[in-house]
């Protein structure tokens, strides 16, 4: 694989993987995906089940290698170890760590100082709507408080761009619309870029700032939608003719996959 030079936060060239042959022979799960995520960006990868897009967030993340292609994720010797942190699609959280001792423990595994990742983790707990909460164990808390701490946990990592995999995919529809908008608010706060995975055109759409749909597997970026809605954005953007008319165009290129 070879290192691109850009300024984007993460961009990927003529990116595929192929896995070993199995019983059906080898699966070639992406090809030849090219994709761009701007430093502060929101870009949302949206696709039919099995398409390749975990995957994806997994060859950016660097637990897997590509067949082929160009991954570049803006690293440097002197900052390999701030580029990207990746949220997978369970939060994950160990049920005899506190939430506050799962919140640091990927900083403090990341070589970080304890006592400085705990106060900064105490700090946050407010803006993550964890307060009052630190001393509390997975098991007492609730689905949406749980996803708060394990992307509490992402970005006490503090990297440049954050790789989510359906955080919210467990979530029932209120919750979700609730941690929605609460994501908003805190990314904008952080300054990060973000790839986010999802199934929810809606979602994708009042999130993102761009939006790419990718094929049936094998995954290919086969449309790019630009979201031109102003920010800060509330629901009610979403009965807008606009968010309508991309919404049409991301489903309709989404079905004639599935025929």
């Amino acid at each position: 694989m070879g290192i691109a030079s850009d300024s984007s936060a993460v961009r990927l060239r003529g990116v595929s993987r192929t896995y070993a042959a199995g019983a059906g022979g080898p699966v070639e799960a992406l090809r030849d995906v090219d994709l761009n995520v701007c430093a502060g960006e929101f870009v949302a990868l949206i696709g039919p089940s099995g398409c390749g897009k975990s995957t994806l967030l997994r060859l950016v993340a660097g637990l897997d290698t590509p067949s082929s292609g160009v991954i570049d994720v803006g690293q440097t010797d002197d900052d390999a170890d701030r580029c990207v942190a990746y949220m997978p699609q369970r939060d994950l959280l160990f049920p005899w760590r506190s939430l506050l001792e799962n919140a640091t423990i990927g900083a403090e595994l990341a070589g970080k100082d304890k006592r400085e990742i705990r106060q900064q983790a105490i700090e946050l707990l407010p803006e993550f709507g964890l307060e009052g909460f630190g001393d509390a164990f997975p098991q007492t808390l609730s689905g949406g408080m749980r996803q708060r701490a394990a992307l509490l946990r992402t970005v006490l990592l503090n990297r440049r761009t954050l790789l989510l995999d359906e955080p919210f995919g467990a979530l029932d529809a209120l919750t979700r619309a609730s941690m929605q908008e609460w994501l908003l608010g805190v990314l904008n706060r952080h300054s990060v870029a973000v790839m986010f995975v999802t199934h929810d055109v809606e979602e994708a759409i009042w999130l993102s700032d761009r939006v790419y749909v990718m094929t049936s597997r094998p995954g290919t970026i086969k449309l790019e939608v630009e979201i031109r809605l102003s920010r800060p954005r509330n629901h009610a953007v979403r009965s807008e003719p606009e968010f309508a008319k991309m919404k049409s165009r991301i489903l309709h290129a989404l079905i004639s996959e599935a025929l």
